[in-house]
């Protein structure tokens, strides 16, 4: 079955293990996903993550993060542009997320970077989704 929105199925598929109360979620790796959960490690929104080979594309684990309650530190997963309409910004455009308490992703000519990156290295681009 082919898939028409990666990106989308990576979101849904870790809004739905916080949703279910899992600690871990197994997602079809790809170099998009992996540096999607860079970020997110590196932002500390996720506990971490692991690739792992099992001989066909390899299998993304992700270590889901909870507080103290039980709670998970990733309240929500918004995806903001999709494949029937794309959302582009140029470096002055570029969104703050919830007063900068969450991070929007964007697909550069550098790669993929969190928006405060993208303003450091003075590139716009695709706005994937945003994280907080």
């Amino acid at each position: 079955m082919s898939m028409t929105d990666p990106i989308a199925d990576f979101l849904t598929r870790i809004r739905n293990a916080i949703q279910a109360g899992h600690r871990r979620v197994d997602i079809p790796a790809s170099g998009m996903k992996k540096r999607m959960a860079e970020i997110l490690y590196d932002q500390k929104f996720i506990r971490n993550f692991v690739m792992i080979d099992d001989g066909k594309q390899g299998v993304l684990r992700i270590f889901l993060k909870f507080d103290n309650d039980g709670k998970s530190i990733i309240h929500s997963l918004q995806r903001v542009s999709t494949p029937g309409r794309r959302q582009y910004v140029e470096v002055d455009e570029l969104p703050r997320v919830k007063n900068n308490m969450g991070i929007a992703l964007i697909s550069t000519s550098k790669g993929i970077m969190t928006e405060r990156q993208a303003k450091r290295e003075n590139v716009g681009g695709e706005v994937l989704c945003y994280v907080w």
